[in-house]
């Protein structure tokens, strides 16, 4: 009996043991090469991604309008989709891939930022200036906060790149997709 009660304990031990070492960086560790290769301290972890990115881009998205549509992205567009998807998704989006906005919730209602016919008027300084001093800075809204101190220029220069893609009046065309959505 004291034997099943120590296999039970050991069992119980190394169950919870694998079940706390998944949830680390260890788990996504690549034990393909010989063991040789991980020996010494230039030991590099290979981690799993778990985000579709297509040949030649950084990354993707769908198009708001038609997710049939995926826009490939640069790397820094890719870089302005995250910062877009921290900061302004919230107020700039009614619906996203990140879930319902607080959009209808602010007055005035903020423009989306795949809105073509608004955002083609606008110039890139137009849309520096908006994001770096906020709407206050520039006689609007003032539930528009500065980011001039919370991003950096070239954080604010991927936002604006990002918007460019999402806002396109129509989707651009591309190897794989070479009609347009009008078409």
């Amino acid at each position: 009996m004291k034997i099943l009660a120590a296999y039970l304990a050991i069992l119980a031990g190394t169950l919870s043991f694998a079940a706390v070492a998944q949830r680390t960086a260890l788990a996504k560790l690549c034990w393909c090469w010989p063991p040789e290769r991980h020996k010494g301290p230039a030991l590099h972890a290979k981690f799993e991604s778990t985000e579709y990115v297509a040949y030649g881009s950084y990354g993707t998205e769908a198009d708001w309008n038609n997710p049939d549509h995926i826009y490939p992205l640069d790397f820094n567009q890719e870089q302005g989709r995250r910062i877009f998807y921290q900061h302004c998704v919230w107020c700039h989006a009614d619906t996203t891939p990140a879930g319902p906005s607080n959009r209808s919730n602010v007055t005035p209602e903020p423009p989306l930022m795949n809105d073509g016919t608004l955002l083609g008027k606008e110039s890139d300084a137009s849309l520096r200036r908006v994001i770096a001093l906020g709407g206050s800075g520039i006689g609007k809204s003032v539930m528009m906060p500065p980011y001039g101190q919370t991003l950096s220029q070239e954080e604010i220069d991927d936002v604006i790149s990002y918007i460019r893609v999402i806002a396109a009046a129509e989707p651009p065309k591309t190897a794989s997709n070479p009609k347009s959505s009008g078409e």
